[in-house]
């Protein structure tokens, strides 16, 4: 690695990013996975306008714009958050025009951080692919569903001596690991974000309901969507929580710990 230095005098909010990370050592340690998930969404994301796919389209910007804010790269923030925002608005003309300059933001961040790290990690990171988790648990699990890998790894760090942690990457995904550990016990809490691509959180809290699985699997939100209509929306399930986005490690553990509690008053 560089000297922090390097990311500062290129204008990266390092203080602010820190405050999500706690201290440089974690920083470091994790922003190879933010490498990783950028340069993934972008391919994402250009594949999504071609098949005029906005609503997954908007999704994947307001990812890419989380993990943007998380690491400090404020300038591809601002870039995802008006595509994400023009997205939502059906503004196509406005997002082809401009989808080049998202992509060369984010090429342009890609090589900073690759120029931050040195060439031999950057490579093993680049090729990194996430090892895919067993269906069914053998032991206490916290189950993050995410389609940020950040937010997911970023859990993991936290919980990793105390509880396995699963993850999912969409509702698709934690539908069926939720229901391949439906008749156990082994689920202790689930953190669940509501806007994710192909099946988005809502679904999952719906299945949740019709299988009647709130007492036994307690849920809360971790979100970066706090509009009153969301909010309002979550809390016509049995959710313990919600929790907006971008969170500190001791906030996502308080509402860890708050969701467990939950399972076990049920107990």
């Amino acid at each position: 690695m560089k000297n922090i230095k390097f990311l500062k005098d290129n204008k990266i909010d390092i203080d602010k990013s820190l405050e999500l990370f706690g201290d440089l050592k974690t920083y470091n340690d994790t922003i190879g996975e933010f490498l990783v998930g950028i340069h993934t969404k972008i391919k994402q994301i250009i594949k999504s306008l071609e098949v005029k796919d906005i609503s997954n389209y908007a999704i994947l910007v307001h990812s890419l714009k989380n993990d943007a804010q998380n690491f400090g790269f404020t300038k591809l923030a601002e870039v995802a958050l008006e595509h994400e925002l023009k997205s939502k608005a059906g503004d196509l003309y406005f997002i082809n025009r401009n989808i080049n300059n998202l992509i060369e933001e984010t090429n342009k961040s890609i090589i900073l951080v690759q120029e931050y790290m040195n060439g031999n990690e950057t490579e093993q990171i680049l090729e990194k692919i996430e090892s895919s988790e067993e269906d069914v648990f053998k032991k206490k699990t916290i189950l993050v569903v995410d389609d940020s890998n950040i937010i997911r790894n970023f859990t993991k760090r936290i919980f990793s001596e105390k509880y396995n942690v699963g993850t999912a990457k969409n509702g698709e995904e934690a539908i069926k690991i939720i229901d391949a550990n439906k008749n156990n016990n082994f689920i202790e809490a689930i953190l669940l974000d509501l806007n994710m691509p192909k099946v988005d959180g809502f679904a999952v809290l719906e299945y949740l309901r019709q299988n009647d699985l709130f007492e036994k699997i307690p849920v809360s939100i971790i979100s970066g969507d706090s509009s009153k209509e969301t909010i309002d929306k979550a809390f016509t399930y049995e959710i313990v929580d919600m929790l907006g986005k971008p969170f500190n490690e001791q906030s996502v553990r308080s509402i860890v710990e708050k969701t467990i509690f939950r399972k076990n008053l049920n107990l």
